[in-house]
C-alpha cells in the first residue's frame, strides 16, 4: 500500500489521486492496491465535499430525467399534472408547477420537493 497517502489540498494533488485511483480501481479484493483504492476514494471524497460545488438540478430537467428513468410518457405525466395541456405548458416552461403538481410529481417520480419548488424562469 502507498505509505504516502495524505489529505488532498490542491487540484493537482486531486488529479494525481484520481489518476492513481483509476489505475487501481479493479484491484482484487483484499490486496494492498484494493486497500489503497478504498483509502483514495475516501480522501478524494473529502476533497470533493470541500472544494467541488455541484449545482442543484433544474426543476423541469429533473422531471424530464426522472420520466426517462421511469419509462414514463407524457400521458402518464398528465395524470400527475391534471391534463395534457398542463404537461406541455410545464415542460415548455410557460406555466409554473402548482403545489398539488409538486406533491404528485415528488411522490410518483421520487424527486425531492425542495428541487421542484425552486424558482425557474418562464419562457415568453
Amino acid at each position: 500500500m502507498n505509505a504516502s497517502l495524505k489529505l488532498i489540498e490542491t487540484k493537482k494533488e486531486y488529479q494525481a489521486a484520481l489518476n492513481r485511483f483509476q489505475s487501481i480501481f479493479h484491484a482484487k479484493a483484499g490486496t494492498d492496491e484494493a486497500k489503497e483504492a478504498e483509502l483514495l476514494a475516501l480522501i478524494m471524497e473529502n476533497y470533493e465535499l470541500k472544494n467541488i460545488q455541484i449545482p442543484e438540478p433544474d426543476s423541469i430537467e429533473a422531471i424530464k430525467f426522472m420520466m426517462e428513468q421511469s419509462n414514463m410518457n407524457l400521458t402518464d405525466l398528465s395524470s400527475l399534472l391534471g391534463n395534457k395541456g398542463n404537461v406541455s405548458k410545464v415542460l415548455n416552461r410557460t406555466r409554473k408547477l402548482s403545489l398539488e403538481m409538486i406533491r404528485n410529481i415528488s411522490k410518483a417520480l421520487h424527486i425531492p420537493a425542495d428541487i421542484l419548488i425552486k424558482d425557474y424562469t418562464l419562457s415568453a
